[in-house]
Order: C-alpha cells, then structure tokens, then sequence
C-alpha cells in the first residue's frame, strides 16, 4: 500500500490542479473594450471595430471619452462599424465643429445681422466681453440626437444593447465624472466638449468639459464592471516636440496631454489587448482626412487578428445585437419648453417653424433649432425625444437663455458710391418687454449715417416696430434728370448730394421665417443739393428738400442660400408706397403711388460649383406729380441702396432716371475654389416716363456686360467688377469690400 501513495497523492494533485485550472478558465470570456479620444484619430476606432467584428469577438462593456465616447455610444447603440464609416464620411466637419447655419434656417432679422456684421461682442454695463467658445457644439449635439433617436428613452447606459459609460471633468473641481446615466447625446457631447473649442456642457448642477483632460482612457472603470479582458484602442498624441509646438492649437494640446500620456504608460500595462494605430501623420483636426485614419485604424486591429480570433472562441454567441433603425420623420405629439424666462413660448415656437401634430423631418427640426440659436438669444438649445407611440414623439426643450442683453457689433465696408465706412452697432434685448429688441448702427467714414429700429417679434403672432434710418451720399448724376429754375444754364453733369431720412412705423406676419407681408405708415425727408460756382462765387442749389408722408406695404420671400453668391432658392421682394401729404418745396407735388418689384431664381448649372442666378424687376409710378425726387435711378453695383437706386451693370450711378422702369439680369457664378468666384453678367433694361403703356414691350434701350471676382470673407465679400455698355462704348470698375450696410 505505501508504494501506491506517491501514485495516489500525485494523482489528487493532478485533479485538484486540472480543477483549479478548469475553475479558472471563464464559461464565457465577458470583453470590455476602452476608446480613447484624441478628436480627428478617433476614427480608427472605426477601422478597429470592423476587425473585432470581422474575428467574431463580443464585446460586452465599453468605456469611452471624447471621440472614443461618440463611436462608443453608437456602437453600443447598434450601429456597425461599417454604418459608422458612411455616416461620418457625409459628415461636413466644418459645419459640424463651427456651427454653421443655413441661410434657410435664418429669420428676416437674423440673416441681415449675419449678412451685416462682421464681429459681435458681449456689451454688459458697458465692458466689452468675448465669447467662452468658438463653437456651442449645436450641430453635433442635432447629429447625434438624430442618431441616437432609437434609444432615446434609455437613460440608464446600462440598458443599452452594450453597456456604455463616457468620462467628462468637472471645470470647477478638475474631478473626473462617469457618466453612464441621464440623455445620451447630452452626455456625449460633455465628454468631448474641448476647453475653448466648445462649450461647456450643464448636467445636473455640474458645468463639465472634456473628459481628456483627466481620464483620456478609463481602462480601470471598464475593468470595474466585472469584465474578464479588456481590448484598449488608444489613439491619443503623444507629447510634441518643441519644433511641432508651431500653433496656439498645438501648444493647448501639448498642456492637455502632459497628465493623460504619462498616465498612459500604467494604464497600457493594465491592458490585455492594446491597440495603437499609426496615425502621428495625422492631428486632431484631420476631418477631411477621416478615411485614411479609418483604414489605419483596421491596418493596426489586423495585427492582432489571430488573438482576436482566440478571444472570439472563448465566447458564447447568441442572437445578433439589434440594429439601430433612423426614421426620416417624426410626428411631434406635444411640446414642452423648460428654461424660457424672456421669450414667450408664441416667439419660440415661431422660430421652430411646425407645430404640435406636424410631421417634420430630422433636417426641419435641426432647422427649427438652429433658427432659434441665429438670434443669439440662446445659449444652447438641447432637445430631448420621448417616443409616444409608432412615429410619435413629445419634444421636450431644454433652452439656456444668453444672459447678454447687450452686444457690440462691428463692420467695415468700402464701395464705389458710399466709400469708405465703419459700422459701430449697439444692440439691447428684453428691453422694455419680453421678445423685443432695439439696434443702433452708427456708420462713419466719408458718408456719416444710421441706422435704428425697436421690433417686437412674437413669432406666428403679428409683430410690429419702428425704424429711423438716415442716408448720405454724393455721385455724378445726368442734370436733365431735375427740373429746376434755379441754375440759370445747362448742365450735363450734376454733383448732387442726398441726404435721405426715414421714420416708419409698421406691422408685419412672418410665415416660416421665409415670407413676410406688413403694411405701415413713413414719413421721409429728402434734401437733394448741389454746389456750383456761378460768377465766382459758390452757390447751393436745392432740387428738394421736402417731407413726405406715405401708406406703404410691403411682401417678400427670401430661400436664397447666400446673399452675395446665391446657388439655389427664391428671392421676391415687391414694395407699394403711397405718398399722401408732402411739404412739396419743388410745388409739383400731387398724390402719387410708387411701386417696384423684384424676382429672382438661383440653381445649380450642370455642377454644384456652377450657378446661373436670373433676375427680373420692374417699378412704376401711379399719378399726375411731377416730383423727380421720387423716380428711379439705374446705373452701378450695389446690395444696399436706398429704395429708388437700382443697380445696373455698363452705367455709372444715376445714369438712367424715369418714373418706370424694367429689368433683367442674369449672372454665371463660379466657385473654382472655396469661397472664391468668378461670375459673368448681363443686363438689359428700359427706363423712362411712362413706359408701360408701350417702351415696355420693345427691344431694351439700354444693357451691359459685367465680368467680376467676388471672395467670401468674414467680414464679407470682396468684390471687384469691370462692366461695360455697348452703346455707351465705355467700361466703368466697381470694387467693394466688406458686407454692405
């Protein structure tokens, strides 16, 4: 019996160790899988996943921050990798990270703002501010809230179709804070709010940032939820060198990265799996380089294959994880408004453009809420999506009002007839009631003017104000074109001077933020003058200086989608006016209707970078004054005159004068290259008294030819046209720079 016991005792050990060892080894190998941000480079991430999924491994947990939180998100929400790859390939990432709204998407108020104002400012108790960031993160959080829109209703990340967490920092402590419960999209967007890039993020009483900043790769709140292995992909930037340190962006990364990479080296050794794609030729910014990064992300998971095949062994694989399924539309069943102290909800749900019971579309909601955040009274809008049933959703508003009443704005402009101007305006909110607003644009250089005017917007409700607005000017002008006694000889050529001022009050229904009809009541002074030297002496000349006083109305819709270069959308812009009553100084005055209108239709040309714009316009007087004050002037290029001045491509301003007058215009517009055109023109014209009882039907009198180079700036465009007319046999250049105002 003793010579068996060795036997015996050997053959214990063995079970017991064959146990122990078959104790050790798991039923089904749980993966946890770690993403870490590093902007840009996040998208080998992508390319990783594709070789995970292609080797069969299950992933069980993920954890992830910044960029590696949004591919996280969305890959524990259903979507694939391949999925991931086309949605953000159609990406624009300048729209996206700047914030970029559509034209479209502008009110009648916001777009003239965009389209005058080169710098807006902070203006509380008189001290000049600057804005906490570059970028709200708007767009991304629309993006990812149409994304995410299946899973809306989780707010446990826990019950997603793969357990999810991201990591953000609380600003005001430097914690770092998990976040693995509340709306998604809203926790995404903390986690990667970059320190001066984006705003910072509110949720739940703490103001959060990037979660890079302190926890780039939390591989040990991963390995906390009970995983057995966990895969890392970290594709963060290691530290430069002082030779790469060319940028303020640089030199900003370089502060951020100085805890995370040194960090790193414990967390890689904590790491089963590691994954560091190859991507140093690339930085945080390289959007448009996106599917390369993407491929180097797979080219770097294929080096790991055969141990992600052995991983995927190891596991049970049941039915596949649901998809995550997009509808284009939705029906909104109901809306809620949280946080709107000073605007009503008449105003809000004026700018959103659809009611309780519409149907709209992802692109229409993110429309609506950009609108809203064109007007700057907004800080950020976040929306949450609560499915009710089949297509149904309550929308619910999260709204951060801006808390600046005041704001300093800032423009330069120079053209051929106002030349050289700089625009100081001062703008005030909530003044003297919720919705409304009061701007003052004080415009200096060699023509002093400004501009004011007090509106109350209440969206679908009809709105009303009043405007001031004061205009000078001098120009060149044909001097048949006035009848006066007063200059006791003929002159062909008249240095006239205008000095033009408006007060209105009006009323007026905006439809969709695209149509607006109002009606209201004017009164303007014209003083029109000019200096000569008669027997040595120089003399004032007065053509009028008479007040008038007129009913107006006015229609207009505008789907242009650039002012200045427009490539698609509907331009009509028709104004009545009736001068009742004047001070008649020239005593022709008799009551007298005056009416002009304007069409005009932009689409692509065989090529989104080509765009034929067509334009056709008219205007006639109705009466028996003799008032040359208020006829029509054709001639020079312009955005912005006063109502009477009508460009006109081969004349100089004030060419062309008549009580009536036709027009049409066409322009070829090319972008060769990113906001640079080149554009070609032609127009042709009648003018005159009259004309409508027959000129109007003849071959145009008048036409010319323009050829022009336009560059989009952001203080606007920059311009310079050479024109010529065939029947003059002469050419004239007009150059402007900066939006006109």
């Amino acid at each position: 019996m003793k010579k068996y016991l060795p036997l015996v005792l050997f053959s214990i050990l063995s079970i017991t160790t064959l146990s122990a060892q078959t104790d050790s080894i798991p039923k089904d190998l749980k993966v946890g899988l770690v993403l870490s941000g590093g902007g840009a480079k996040g998208f080998a991430h992508i390319g990783a996943l594709k070789v995970l999924e292609k080797a069969g491994v299950r992933v069980d947990y993920i954890g992830g921050t910044s960029m590696g939180a949004i591919i996280g998100a969305m890959y524990a929400s259903g979507y694939t990798p391949d999925e991931m790859d086309s949605i953000f390939k159609a990406a624009d990432f300048d729209i996206l990270i700047q914030d970029l709204l559509p034209r479209s998407a502008k009110t009648f108020y916001e777009k003239e703002d965009a389209e005058r104002y080169a710098i807006t400012l902070p203006f509380n108790d008189f001290k000049v501010g600057f804005p906490k960031s570059i970028s709200k993160g708007q767009n991304i959080y629309n993006l990812l809230a149409r994304l995410l829109s299946p899973v809306s209703d989780i707010n446990n990340f826990n019950e997603l179709p793969i357990p999810f967490f991201c990591m953000a920092t609380d600003i005001e402590t430097g914690e770092a804070v998990k976040l693995d419960k509340g709306y998604l999209p809203e926790a995404i967007l903390a986690s990667g709010a970059f320190p001066s890039l984006f705003q910072p993020v509110e949720i739940d009483g703490k103001v959060l940032i990037d979660g890079g900043v302190v926890n780039n790769y939390p591989i040990d709140e991963v390995k906390s939820m009970g995983v057995d292995l966990v895969i890392g992909i970290d594709v963060q930037d290691d530290l430069a060198t002082v030779d790469e340190l060319n940028s303020a962006v640089r030199v900003l990364l370089q502060i951020n990265n100085y805890r995370t990479v040194h960090d790193m080296k414990e967390k890689q050794k904590k790491t089963d799996l590691y994954i560091h794609p190859y991507i140093d030729d690339y930085t945080v910014v390289s959007f448009d380089e996106g599917s390369e990064i993407i491929d180097q992300g797979e080219k770097a998971a294929f080096l790991r294959y055969a141990d992600l095949k052995e991983i995927a062994l190891k596991q049970k694989h049941t039915e596949k994880r649901p998809s995550c399924i997009v509808n284009d539309s939705i029906i909104i069943d109901g809306i809620e408004l949280h946080g709107n102290n000073h605007y009503s909800r008449a105003y809000i749900k004026g700018k959103l453009r659809f009611r309780n019971g519409e149907k709209i579309s992802f692109e229409d909601l993110n429309n609506g809420i950009g609108n809203m955040l064109a007007t700057n009274n907004f800080n950020a809008v976040k929306y949450k999506l609560h499915h009710v049933e089949g297509d149904n959703y309550k929308l619910s508003l999260n709204i951060e009002e801006n808390k600046d009443r005041w704001l300093l704005r800032l423009g330069v402009h120079y053209d051929d007839l106002y030349k050289s101007s700089a625009l100081i305006n001062v703008t005030g909110k909530n003044l003297l009631q919720d919705d409304d607003r009061a701007a003052l644009d004080f415009i200096i250089g060699d023509n002093i003017r400004y501009n004011f005017e007090y509106y109350v917007d209440k969206g679908f409700y009809t709105s009303y104000g009043f405007r001031s607005k004061f205009n000078y000017f001098r120009f060149d002008v044909d001097g048949n074109l006035f009848n006066t006694d007063e200059i006791p000889f003929e002159l062909n050529k008249v240095n006239l001077s205008v000095a033009n001022l408006v007060n209105q009050l009006y009323i007026q229904t905006v439809f969709r933020e695209e149509f607006v009809i109002g009606l209201g009541a004017e009164h303007s002074r014209y003083v029109l003058e000019t200096e000569n030297l008669i027997n040595g002496e120089s003399t004032k000349t007065y053509f009028d200086r008479s007040n008038y006083y007129s009913a107006f109305g006015y229609m207009k819709l505008d789907t242009y989608d650039n002012k200045y270069f427009p490539k698609s959308g509907i331009l009509f812009d028709g104004r009545v006016h009736t001068y009742l009553f004047s001070t008649d100084y020239t005593d022709t005055f008799d009551e007298i209707t005056v009416a002009n209108g304007k069409f005009g239709v932009a689409y692509p040309f065989f090529t989104d970078k080509l765009a034929l714009n067509l334009n056709f316009e008219g205007g006639f007087s109705l009466g028996d004054s003799e008032v040359r004050t208020l006829d029509f002037l054709l001639g020079g290029y312009g955005n912005k005159f006063i109502n009477n001045m009508i460009p006109f491509y081969g004349y100089d301003f004030g060419s062309l004068g008549g009580n009536s007058y036709i027009k049409a215009l066409g322009t070829l517009d090319y972008e060769f290259v990113r906001r640079n055109h080149v554009n070609f023109s032609y127009n042709v014209a009648n003018v005159g008294y009259d004309i409508f009882t027959e000129e109007w039907l003849e071959w145009p009198e008048y036409s010319g030819y323009a050829l022009g180079y336009g560059l989009e700036t952001f203080m606007g465009p920059i311009e310079m046209k050479y024109t010529w007319s065939p029947e003059r046999g002469e050419g004239n250049w007009f150059f402007s720079v900066g939006y006109w105002f």
